[in-house]
């Protein structure tokens, strides 16, 4: 080792590479999994991994908000699973893939009001018949629509229930909100208001 002369400023030691290079965080289908609130999807997944890890982390929760809009199991799995399919289909036209929950709640929201409307002409114009056997899921989505506020959403406009529904039981953002039903954070903010003044007045006169 030579001594340091003085007055001379000492050059940096070469440091020799490793040939270890550092190796990139995988974000796997987990990590995703990980954040149940997580609507970003990494970059670089395709339909296929994208919607598989979205399909896992939230479908049950969008069925949940799809059975208090269309009012039975069946047909708000339906719903559902028909948003996931078109989301895989439209993927590499998806404008901003972080944004694929919201979009998938939207999607949600008007297929519920399209199944709404034809159910209500259907029951227009179909003959009055005996009712189904209930099937055991039926039974239990019963024990929920006998609770007085289920009851009491149901008597509601269709707007004041879907703004209702997707800001108590969804528990999302007046911003997520006015994305999934396609209106103003104002409106939002107006159905909200309107709706919460409606189910007290139809919870009072079920009482």
């Amino acid at each position: 080792m030579h001594p340091k002369e003085p007055g001379k400023p000492q050059e940096p030691e070469e440091r020799k590479p490793s040939g270890k290079a550092a190796r990139p965080t995988d974000v796997t289908t987990e990590t995703l999994l990980a954040d149940r609130s997580m609507g970003a999807v990494p970059v670089g997944w395709d339909a296929d991994m994208a919607v598989t890890a979205l399909y896992s982390a939230h479908f049950r929760s969008l069925v949940r908000l799809a059975v208090l809009l269309v009012r039975d199991m069946a047909t708000a799995e339906e719903v559902v699973q028909d948003a996931f399919v078109a989301i895989h289909g439209a993927w590499r036209r998806l404008r901003d893939p972080d944004k694929a929950l919201a979009y998938l709640r939207q999607s949600v929201v008007n297929r519920s009001r399209s199944v709404l409307r034809h159910r209500a002409v259907v029951e227009k114009y179909a003959p009055k018949g005996l009712p189904d056997a209930p099937s055991a899921e039926n039974g239990a989505i019963g024990e929920l629509e006998r609770s007085a506020v289920i009851e009491a959403l149901r008597a509601l406009p269709t707007r004041q229930r879907e703004a209702l529904v997707l800001r108590y039981y969804g528990d999302l953002s007046e911003a997520e909100i006015a994305h999934a039903m396609g209106i103003s954070k104002g409106a939002v903010k107006s159905h909200t208001a309107r709706g919460m003044a409606a189910l007290r007045s139809v919870l009072e006169k079920m009482s």
